[in-house]
């Protein structure tokens, strides 16, 4: 009796368990079947009861994720309005599910650039956020018990709400309007270990915008610690002065052999190469970064960027026709490219007349007409025409396309100062000396303040100069100008021309300031002697036009015929040798020199600048 009782005891625990277990499969396979439903776009009525609204609009919502990855932003943003609309008429949708739907939606505007309706709706999605329990309280209440497991019994599937996220996306919003230290302030509220490879990066620019170095250093250094091939970091770095030794104990470490330096062979050298370039870009030690980069480029021959910074260093010192071909093999190489063409033009502006500029300008523009270097070689195209107003509102255009453009603010500079308005010239050079101290700053500030009549300030620019550039001729010469500008000074002036003659006997600025020295003291026979000597080694149009000057100065005009028709016949487009061969011709003539016509030569000009400017 006792052994019949224990068997239907066991029976019945046993059948007990059998039916538990099928209930939990049938729940199971409820749920499986309602996702399969989803996946497939049916949503059928069980038992007469009524869909979620938030499960209707499930695969609306992947299907604008979908548009959204595709870049299709004008389709997503339609479909958000139905999304958006199920958001704000349903009641009983899940807090989590309204947020994501507000991100989905404010993906769609950001990729419209509507970035006011955009940053709108990313505040309302992190707002909603707040309203969202901890997960785990909605996971315990919607739960079926399976053993070791927990199953959950809604059918819509809630994925985290990255707040993180959010707030990067609200910064992109703030900095797209220009409220950069709204948006500096928004992404500090992430959390440094939670932020991305493109959030160090994006608030490492952010930060420079606002000159707060030490926070921009931090930030460009966590992208290296993420992604050692950052070269935009690398570049950033060096340019706020962090030392080289500091950026390269970021970056892959080439192994020495037997104690030896390593090879530019290893995988990983030309890293630790490229970062010595920049670094030596930023000290402005140019000859230092044409050698870094002859090695680069060796490695990686054609490298465009190589090729446009290797042109820049070029020009900086003095090597121009070198440039000059770096930037035309730039070209030759990629018709389409806009980086580091206004440098370009602004060497094209002394070496060769409008059509070339005019090529240049029309294709810019064809290629992308929203680049602050367009609008750079613009100002410098319509300067060359002589219409200085147009000039000076093309160079404004590309401030108000990149107000950290550097050749923008130095284009500006030297239209103002031929407008005679040296106060607000002196302004855009001391901007784009605060954006990177560069030689053509300075001599700008030196400029602009000679001709205000402030003598401390323009020698104040010159001495900052020499201090960052000692080793420059360049910035030797530009002390010198500021002491020739004073007759009591020109024994110092004297000095630092001859000091920089000695630093780079090559350097013809120099050597011409010289000979303005010597003749504007009355010296006109050791100025011509110290130019003639200098045309032996360099036939260069300055130097004949600078020679033709002095020899007007003493009348000896057959002379000074010979040098300006020696001067052009070099360089065509030598604004200075042709006005000086008009005024020697009226001269020669009998007439008054100074005496300003309107010829025919002119009008002819003219009339052929016509089909240039139709074209452009």
């Amino acid at each position: 009796m006792e052994g019949r009782e224990l068997m239907d005891t066991t029976k019945a625990t046993v059948n007990k368990a059998r039916t538990g277990k099928r209930a939990v499969t049938q729940g199971i396979r409820t749920v499986t079947h309602k996702y399969q439903e989803q996946e497939e776009g049916t949503y059928r009525i069980h038992s007469g009861t009524r869909p979620r609204l938030s499960l209707q609009m499930e695969v609306p919502r992947d299907q604008m994720s979908l548009l959204i990855d595709n870049g299709l932003f004008d389709s997503a943003e339609l479909l958000g309005c139905f999304l958006m609309s199920s958001t704000t008429s349903n009641t009983d949708m899940a807090p989590s599910a309204r947020a994501e739907n507000m991100v989905l939606f404010g993906d769609a505007l950001y990729g419209k650039k509507e970035y006011r309706r955009a940053l709108n709706v990313y505040r309302q999605a992190y707002q909603h956020n707040k309203l969202i329990p901890k997960q785990g309280t909605i996971a315990s209440k919607n739960a079926l018990p399976t053993g070791n497991r927990t199953l959950l019994t809604s059918p819509v599937h809630i994925s985290p709400f990255n707040e993180n996220e959010v707030k990067f996306k609200i910064g992109l919003c703030l900095m797209a309007l220009h409220d950069i230290r709204t948006a500096i302030t928004e992404m500090e509220g992430i959390p440094s270990k939670a932020r991305t490879l493109r959030i160090n990066l994006t608030m490492g620019k952010l930060y420079r915008m606002t000159s707060y170095k030490s926070a921009a250093c931090i930030s460009f250094k966590d992208c290296l610690r993420q992604c050692p091939y950052a070269l935009e970091a690398i570049a950033a770095l060096a340019d706020m002065g962090v030392p080289l030794k500091e950026i390269q104990s970021l970056l892959p470490q080439a192994q020495s052999k037997s104690g030896r330096a390593p090879s530019d062979l290893e995988p990983v050298r030309w890293v630790q190469r490229y970062a010595e370039a920049q670094c030596a870009a930023a000290s402005q030690d140019y000859k230092g970064v044409l050698e870094h980069f002859g090695c680069l480029s060796q490695r990686f021959p054609n490298n465009l960027h190589i090729m446009i910074e290797t042109a820049k260093a070029e020009a900086a010192i003095g090597k121009i026709d070198e440039a000059l071909l770096n930037f035309e093999k730039v070209r030759a190489l990629d018709q389409y490219n806009i980086t580091g063409m206004d440098e370009y033009a602004m060497l094209l502006q002394t070496r060769t007349d409008l059509s070339e500029l005019n090529r240049l300008l029309n294709d810019l523009l064809t290629t992308d007409p929203s680049r602050p270097e367009v609008w750079v070689v613009s100002a410098i195209y319509w300067d060359k025409r002589d219409d200085k107003s147009r000039a000076l509102t093309d160079a404004e255009r590309s401030l108000r396309v990149d107000d950290r453009h550097i050749p923008g603010y130095i284009v500006k500079g030297n239209l103002l100062l031929s407008l005679n308005r040296a106060e607000a010239a002196v302004m855009a050079f001391r901007r784009a000396q605060q954006l990177r101290p560069d030689l053509r700053s300075y001599q700008g500030l030196v400029r602009g303040n000679l001709a205000i009549s402030k003598p401390k300030e323009a020698l104040l620019a010159a001495r900052e100069a020499l201090k960052a550039l000692p080793h420059s001729a360049k910035a030797l010469t530009l002390v010198g100008d500021v002491y020739a500008n004073n007759p009591e000074a020109r024994d110092k002036a004297r000095k630092f021309y001859e000091s920089a003659l000695r630093m780079e006997p090559g350097y013809l600025g120099a050597a011409l300031a010289l000979a303005d020295l010597r003749a504007a003291e009355g010296r006109n026979a050791e100025a011509i002697e110290l130019l003639e000597t200098y045309l032996k080694d360099w036939a260069d149009d300055s130097l004949h036009t600078k020679l033709a000057q002095i020899y007007v100065a003493t009348d000896k005009l057959d002379e000074a015929l010979s040098h300006y028709s020696e001067a052009l016949r070099i360089n065509p487009n030598n604004e200075a040798a042709k006005k000086g061969l008009e005024r020697l011709e009226r001269q020669m003539k009998g007439g008054d020199p100074d005496l300003v016509e309107e010829e025919e030569e002119n009008e002819e000009e003219d009339a052929e600048g016509d089909p240039e400017e139709a074209e452009y």
